[in-house]
C-alpha cells in the first residue's frame, strides 16, 4: 500500500496540486516550448539521425514522452505558427502561408495568442526566436501576449543575401528585433542558436519564483544554416549536422539551469518543429525520416514532426505516445495544465494531458484534417488511416536536390483520385489500399465533408460557415 501510495505522489507531484477534471497538476507549472524550424522527423540520433549525435535531445526523449504521430497544422512556416499560438487550424483565422516583410496580413489582434492565454493566469512570458504572424507593428508579440520578444519576424532567408534575390525574390535588410525596437540589420546567424539559449537562461533566472512561459522560436535548421565557432566542423554530416549539435547543446544549456535552480519537477519541456525537412536544400536540409515528401507537401513527410515532452514527476520516463496529436493541441493542454480559461470562440485544439499522464485509454484527438495554402483540404486523418484528395503538389523525390545553400528544382506532380493509406503498416504512404477499404474511406469522408461545412473547401468549391477574420494591415493602420 505504502509502496502505491509513493508511486502515486511521484505522478502527481508534491507542490501546489489542484484538479482540473480528472487529472491533478502542478498550480503553477512553467512552460518552455522549442518549436525548431525545418528539423525533420528523423533529425535525431533517438530517431536514426546520422552523422552526428543529440545527446540532450535524446535525454529528453528517454527521460519523459515521445510522441510518434503529431502533425503540425500546416507544413509551411507561418501558417504553422499561427495554429500553434492559437490552438486553430490556420484557416479558421483566415491565416495562410508564410508572410513577407511587408506582409498586407498577420495574427488577427481579436484571436488569442498563448502568451495571452497564459497572462491570465499571471504568467511572466517571452518569445526568443522567429515571429512569423505578419510584421506590422500590430500583429507582433508585445501587442499579442508576451512580455519580452527578441529575434526575427519572419526566415531567415528573408534577406538580401537569398541565394534566388534578383531572380524570383527581392527581399529587403533582415532586422532584428528587440522588443518592438530593430537592433540590427542582416545580423551575423552564427550567433542566434546561442543569443536565443542565453536570454531564455536569463528569463529563466529573472523568473524562477513566479510562473513563466518561454517560447523558443530557434531560426535553425531553417536555411541558410549558420552555427557558432563552438560546433563548426564537429559534425560528419556537414553544417547541417554542426548546426544540429548546436540546437542540442542549447537544450542541454536549458534543462541544466532548471536542475540547477531546482525548477525540474515545475516545469514542462515540449521540443517540436514547425514542419518537414526542406528537401530541396539536399545537404542543407533535414530527414523525413522515410516519410513520404517533405515540407510544403501534406504527405507526412511535410506534416509529421518530432515531438517531445519532458516533465520531470508528472510525465512517466521512456514513454512512447502513438496516438494523434497536433500542434494545435498545445494550446488547450496548456489550458487544462494552468486552469486558464480558454477563449469564447471556437478552438481546434483538443487537450493532450491524459496522454501526457499515461491514460492508455485517452484518445482526445480523433482525426485531423490536413488543410494547406489558402483553403486547400488535401487529407484527412483517424490516426490509423489516410485518405488523400485529388491536389496538386510539388515532389522532392523527382529531380536532384540542391547543395551547400543552393536550392533545386521542383516538379509539379497531382493525386488524380482519392487514395487511401494504412499507415499502420504504410507510414511511407507509397500503397493505395482504398479498393481493400471502402467503408474507412467512407467514414473519414465523412469527417471531410463535416470540415468542408464548417470551414470550407476552395478544391472541391465548397463554402463553409466557419469563423474567418484574417488579420489585414490596411484595416489596423
Amino acid at each position: 500500500m505504502r509502496k502505491w501510495i509513493k508511486k502515486k505522489l511521484l505522478l502527481l507531484g508534491t507542490v501546489g496540486i489542484f484538479s482540473t477534471g480528472s487529472y491533478a497538476v502542478n498550480k503553477e507549472t512553467n512552460i518552455i516550448l522549442i518549436n525548431l524550424d525545418d528539423a525533420g522527423y528523423g533529425d535525431f540520433s533517438f530517431n536514426g539521425a546520422i552523422g552526428y549525435k543529440t545527446p540532450n535531445i535524446d535525454r529528453m526523449a528517454s527521460e519523459g514522452m515521445r510522441f510518434t504521430h503529431f502533425l503540425a497544422a500546416q507544413p509551411i512556416s507561418g501558417a504553422s505558427r499561427a495554429g500553434l499560438l492559437t490552438g486553430c487550424y490556420p484557416n479558421r483565422i483566415g491565416f495562410a502561408g508564410a508572410p513577407g516583410p511587408g506582409s498586407d496580413y498577420g495574427i488577427h489582434p481579436d484571436e488569442m495568442t498563448m502568451g495571452e492565454l497564459l497572462k491570465q493566469k499571471s504568467y511572466s512570458t517571452a518569445v526568443f526566436g522567429k515571429w512569423h504572424l505578419g510584421d506590422a507593428p500590430v500583429f507582433m508579440p508585445l501587442q499579442n501576449g508576451f512580455d519580452e520578444y527578441y529575434g526575427l519576424p519572419y526566415s531567415n532567408d528573408m534577406w538580401p543575401f537569398h541565394p534566388q534575390q534578383g531572380d524570383v525574390f527581392n527581399f529587403p535588410d533582415l532586422p532584428t528585433y528587440d522588443g518592438n525596437k530593430i537592433v540590427g540589420y542582416n545580423t551575423d546567424q552564427s550567433k542566434f542558436t546561442t543569443d536565443y539559449t542565453d536570454r531564455t537562461i536569463n528569463f529563466i533566472k529573472k523568473n524562477k519564483n513566479k510562473p513563466f512561459f518561454i517560447y523558443l522560436a530557434h531560426s535553425m535548421p531553417h536555411v541558410p544554416l549558420a552555427v557558432s565557432d563552438k560546433f563548426k566542423g564537429k559534425s560528419e554530416q556537414g553544417l547541417y549536422g554542426d548546426v544540429m549539435m548546436e540546437i542540442d547543446w542549447s537544450v542541454g544549456q536549458i534543462l541544466e539551469t532548471l536542475q540547477k535552480l531546482g525548477l525540474e519537477e515545475n516545469t514542462l519541456v515540449i521540443l517540436t518543429s514547425d514542419n518537414g525537412p526542406w528537401a530541396n536544400y539536399g545537404n542543407h536540409a533535414g530527414s523525413a525520416g522515410g516519410l513520404r515528401e517533405a515540407k510544403a507537401t501534406t504527405f507526412d513527410g511535410g506534416n509529421r514532426i518530432p515531438c517531445i515532452m519532458y516533465w520531470k514527476g508528472q510525465i512517466a520516463p521512456g514513454t512512447t505516445c502513438n496516438k494523434l496529436g497536433s500542434n494545435i493541441d498545445f494550446f488547450p493542454t496548456f489550458a487544462e495544465i494552468t486552469g486558464a480559461p480558454l477563449p469564447k470562440h471556437k478552438i481546434d485544439g483538443v487537450s493532450l494531458l491524459p496522454l501526457m499522464k499515461g491514460d492508455e485509454n485517452a484518445n482526445p484527438r480523433e482525426s485531423f484534417v490536413y488543410y494547406y495554402k489558402k483553403n486547400d483540404l488535401e487529407a484527412v486523418t483517424d490516426g490509423m488511416f489516410k485518405l488523400v484528395f485529388p491536389h496538386t503538389y510539388v515532389t522532392y523525390g523527382a529531380y536532384t536536390p540542391g547543395n551547400d545553400g543552393q536550392p533545386g528544382m521542383l516538379k509539379n506532380l497531382e493525386v488524380t483520385k482519392c487514395e487511401l493509406y494504412d499507415l499502420r503498416r504504410d507510414p511511407g504512404e507509397r500503397y493505395d489500399v482504398l479498393s481493400q477499404y471502402p467503408d474507412v474511406a467512407s467514414k473519414l469522408m465523412q469527417i471531410a465533408d463535416g470540415m468542408r461545412k464548417e470551414l470550407g473547401d476552395n478544391l472541391t468549391k465548397t463554402e463553409g460557415s466557419g469563423r474567418r477574420k484574417p488579420g489585414l494591415t490596411k484595416d489596423f493602420k
